[in-house]
């Protein structure tokens, strides 16, 4: 059995094909398909976050207001840019949304990855102490946002307050409770992925990552994954590990899924290079019959290794087709793979 979600990059354009025409159009449809998935039987709705971009990018709003909506599918993100972010106003947000879902958001933190401007983290306030890398500063506020989802207060109080203060030191409110044990990492590299079992966080691995083997995609992914689960045993957590990976699949079961997808299936992986100085390898996407992707991704040793499967969905073709995607793998291909 395995967890299956969607992952949604949340786009839109001013094109005449596309069902998510604004800004409005995403947010809205993105809280229909989650209530849709929830209904068909799919564990998690996530959501991707990008600046500068048209494109999902304040979750915690869209978090809320789905967790209002829905009731036993896991909410989260894949992956908040914490160079960008305040940790404590995001407790703050983080809390209230969890709270609003009853305790259903699973976040995807992460160091980020190449964005729309240059440096701009820069323009939200933010900036690497010296001697510190913007790397260095992402994950340096995560630490601080892991610390303070404790609930641990640190704040002194004002001896004159407004209202009447509880006693000792005060903490950011709303708390909620569980919330610190389900914050996930995304990680490009190995070395990530062990950082982040060491600090207690769950690992989610991508469509691409950072090249350490020339190994196939797949392989150095699930190297990886197994790295991570070794250094989560040695760093001794009492909760079991999880671990994600995210891909395009696409079930060919009619007419209008070979038009979209018919010709897009990758039979290899590709390298490139999404920073001057870090070579990665990008993971194959699969579009196939049914019967020809079970055996296809039966060899996927990564998918093997992990608890949660993403796919990766085409938000711009609008709800009803988004749920005609997700309900084919349920239908045809996670039986077959022992998912379901």
């Amino acid at each position: 059995m395995k967890k299956i979600g969607f992952l949604s990059f949340g786009h839109w354009s001013n094109h005449p094909s596309y069902q998510t025409r604004t800004g409005g159009d995403t947010l809205l449809q993105s809280i229909d398909l989650a209530v849709a998935a929830e209904e068909i039987g799919l564990d998690g709705a996530y959501f991707r976050v990008h600046h500068f971009a048209q494109q999902l990018a304040s979750p915690f709003p869209l978090l809320a207001a789905i967790g209002a909506k829905t009731s036993t599918i896991e909410i989260g993100t894949g992956v908040i840019d914490m160079r960008y972010e305040n940790p404590l106003y995001m407790v703050e947000d983080a809390g209230a949304a969890d709270l609003i879902s009853g305790g259903r958001l699973q976040l995807g933190i992460s160091r980020g990855s190449p964005e729309q401007v240059i440096d701009g983290w820069r323009y939200f306030g933010y900036e690497p102490k010296e001697g510190e890398t913007d790397s260095d500063m992402g994950r340096t506020k995560a630490l601080e946002f892991l610390d303070k989802l404790q609930g641990v207060g640190f704040a002194q109080p004002n001896p004159y307050p407004m209202f009447p203060n509880p006693p000792g030191l005060l903490r950011v409110e709303p708390y909620s409770e569980g919330l610190r044990e389900r914050i996930w990492w995304g990680a490009a590299s190995n070395a990530t992925a062990v950082w982040a079992a060491e600090n207690g966080m769950y690992l989610q691995s991508s469509t691409l990552k950072h090249d350490e083997s020339g190994k196939p995609f797949h392989i150095q992914q699930a190297e990886q994954i197994r790295l991570y689960k070794e250094a989560w045993k040695k760093a001794g957590h009492e909760r079991e590990p999880r671990v994600s990976v995210s891909r395009s699949i696409f079930a060919l079961v009619n007419d209008q899924d070979k038009y979209y997808f018919g010709q897009q299936a990758k039979a290899a992986d590709s390298f490139g290079y999404i920073e001057p100085d870090k070579r990665a390898v990008f993971g194959r996407s699969y579009a196939a019959e049914p019967d020809k992707l079970i055996k296809e991704l039966a060899q996927d040793e990564a998918i093997q290794e992990a608890d949660t499967v993403l796919l990766t969905i085409p938000n711009t073709l609008g709800v009803d087709y988004n749920v005609h995607v997700l309900d084919s793998i349920l239908k045809h291909v996670a039986p077959g793979l022992g998912w379901r």
